[in-house]
């Protein structure tokens, strides 16, 4: 078949695709001409990840793509309903960057936790002539270890970081659609360690967490889940991370939290405005910031290549059957 790959795709599994017989283009091709370029190379396939956008017009222009593939775990960049209620498959890569996401909310919480990130930005501007006052600055940080981490959205990538934190003597509960509680798997120095997860209430989880971390998609009807009220229930000091979606937060009521102290730091891989984020946002000294790359690392790049490949190749099964 005929393969667009826009957002890219990894080395390997381009050659799985190649091997397949498949014919792959891996330019990135601009909103404003992808429509006739998939028309002009009859293009059966589509593969994204964030940046591009499949909405209701390209696909009615473009009958005919048989799949579209978002690798990654979120598809609020493609109407899926209305896709597959065309005929087009569309499938995603759910379990290739569960890891890569969780050991980057790891990294937001250790650097907030000993203000990593505003030292970064002012060592090397003031180190030299302010080095004893900006360790007086950062010397009072905390340590991770007995705080209590609450994870909205407990599943793969919500169970991976609760590994991690697990792993570092942290606390965990999860918010979910359910109640109860989740086993978790721990491996540890070639040991597994089965630890049973508390699924609490989002407003319990408020009010226990010293930590917060957001793995849940973009409503459907563009409303922030965590605002004004939400902040308020939180413990005052607490550490918020999104590596999720921008829109999960409403960026207003964060500047104004951070401002307060209801929320001593936030880490943000995801922004409302990408790939523009609000100023306010990037130059707050309490935000530790990454250009949403919670899944860009080289494992999981390969990881996500060889799981496109695979679905392509069940997908190409089905329409040879």
């Amino acid at each position: 078949m005929n393969i667009l790959a826009n957002d890219g795709i990894s080395s390997v599994g381009l050659k799985e695709l190649q091997n397949a017989g498949h014919q792959v283009w891996t330019e990135f091709i601009e909103p404003e001409e992808l429509e006739s370029f998939l028309k002009d190379n009859a293009i059966e396939g589509l593969l994204v990840r964030s940046a591009t956008k499949v909405r209701k017009p390209l696909i009615d222009a473009c009958p005919q793509l048989k799949f579209i593939i978002r690798g990654g775990v979120g598809m609020d960049n493609i109407d899926v309903d209305y896709a597959r209620s065309c005929g087009i498959q569309v499938r995603n890569t759910p379990a290739s960057s569960s890891q890569s996401v969780a050991e980057l909310v790891m990294g937001h919480l250790f650097s907030l936790s000993r203000f990593l990130h505003d030292s970064n930005r002012r060592m090397p501007v003031e180190g030299v002539e302010q080095f004893k006052s900006l360790k007086k600055a950062y010397g009072k940080g905390i340590e991770l270890r007995g705080k209590k981490l609450a994870v909205i959205g407990f599943g793969r990538i919500g169970q991976s970081l609760a590994q991690y934190a697990l792993g570092c003597g942290m606390e965990v509960i999860g918010v979910d659609q359910k109640l109860g509680s989740q086993p978790v798997t721990v491996a540890i120095a070639g040991q597994e360690i089965t630890v049973d997860v508390p699924l609490v209430t989002m407003d319990e989880a408020f009010a226990e967490a010293d930590a917060i971390s957001l793995h849940i998609p973009a409503q459907s009807n563009g409303e922030a889940v965590i605002g004004t009220l939400e902040f308020s229930k939180m413990k005052k000091g607490v550490i918020l991370v999104n590596a999720a979606r921008g829109g999960v937060v409403d960026e207003d009521a964060l500047i104004e939290a951070l401002n307060s102290g209801q929320v001593s730091g936030a880490g943000l891989d995801v922004f409302v405005g990408e790939p523009k984020p609000r100023q306010d946002i990037v130059r707050h000294a309490r935000v530790s910031l990454t250009p949403h790359i919670g899944a860009a690392t080289n494992e999981a790049q390969e990881r996500i290549g060889l799981e496109i490949a695979a679905i392509v190749e069940e997908l190409s099964e089905k329409e040879t059957a």
